[in-house]
């Protein structure tokens, strides 16, 4: 399990100057609907953009505190 305020630290870290909001979906802190607005992924497509994300979330589903995402960028 993870907070969404600690998720959402580690997605800002990761993404600065981005507009970066976190909803926990179950109550369980480990499925989310996660929205980034980011320059990041300006010019980038949808696979990339999810790509990007996804390598900031694999060490928490690596380790178990994060089980499901629902990735809005």
């Amino acid at each position: 399990m993870i907070p969404a305020e600690q998720l959402t630290a580690i997605l800002t870290e990761a993404f600065p100057n981005s507009g970066v909001e976190v909803f926990d979906t179950t109550g369980t802190q480990d499925h989310y609907v996660i929205y980034i607005c980011s320059s990041a992924f300006v010019g980038k497509n949808t696979m990339a953009r999810h790509k990007l994300v996804q390598a900031v979330l694999n060490p928490l589903i690596a380790d178990g505190r994060l089980h499901a995402t629902e990735l809005k960028l």
